[in-house]
């Protein structure tokens, strides 16, 4: 096991606990934001859950994986529901690097030099 999520899901709460006491309304804007999201409960708690846990993975948010995962297997998610949403944040992932992929190259082009072949020599040093 990686980490005790049981025991960090608990340091967590204690953390939050700790904000909430020193900034009540940082956490009652969370609480409206959070809310507000469910609203309409079109996708349902499972699916929300879902969404949340690709989030989490795309923020690398370990307090939202714990609270989330845990959420999510209380709305009903299988573990083989929770390994697709965790593709798709993986594609989507894999896709924002390909978008940015290509803004170096655009960005390439705005530099006069990148029309010359020809290689700087502190970069042919990196290479030996």
């Amino acid at each position: 096991m990686m980490l005790d999520w049981n025991d960090y899901r608990k340091q967590l709460a204690a953390g939050v606990k700790e904000i909430g006491q020193l900034c009540p309304d940082t956490i009652k804007g969370y609480m409206v934001i959070s809310a507000a999201g469910q609203k309409a409960d079109l996708l349902g708690a499972k699916v929300r859950e879902l969404i949340a846990l690709a989030v989490a993975v795309t923020l690398r948010c370990d307090g939202c994986t714990t609270v989330h995962a845990e959420a999510a297997i209380k709305r009903g998610a299988t573990k083989e529901a929770i390994a697709e949403a965790l593709g798709v944040a993986t594609t989507v992932n894999a896709g924002a690097a390909l978008v940015y992929s290509a803004r170096v190259m655009d960005a390439f082009k705005e530099y006069p030099s990148a029309a010359s072949p020809r290689e700087p020599d502190s970069l042919a040093n990196l290479r030996g």
